[in-house]
């Protein structure tokens, strides 16, 4: 059932990519250090992530940690999808979707207020 679910999985993961991807490139313009700062980020991000260990074995008390991460339900019902064992809800990826439009507003506000100094700043 949840691998029917494909589509919107890459859908959010896409929507989030990008939205993150807009932020960080709108302002690495005008802050180039920041390069080393989300280099740092993307590694941190990866292991709070459950990419390889799945949200059942994280101990109840740091399991919020996993659970406001947007990233978490996507893989889980990935995981739950493919390979059956995974703790995948409808709400859980309403919260991703939810994060995604907020993300990318955000991402769309600030490249529209930095694009008019890019040729400036670069």
């Amino acid at each position: 059932m949840w691998a029917l679910a494909l589509p919107l999985l890459i859908f959010l993961m896409a929507g989030l990519g990008l939205g993150f991807g807009i932020i960080i490139s709108s302002m690495t313009t005008k802050y180039r250090d920041l390069n080393y700062l989300v280099s740092f980020g993307v590694s941190l991000w990866m292991y709070a992530s459950p990419v390889i260990y799945p949200v059942s074995t994280i101990p109840e008390r740091w399991r919020w940690v996993a659970n406001i991460n947007p990233i978490t339900p996507i893989i889980e019902t990935f995981r739950a999808g493919f390979l059956g064992a995974g703790d995948a809800s409808w709400a859980r990826l309403g919260y991703s979707a939810a994060f995604m439009i907020v993300v990318m507003f955000i991402g769309v506000i600030i490249f529209n207020r930095v694009e008019k100094t890019f040729i400036d700043t670069v």
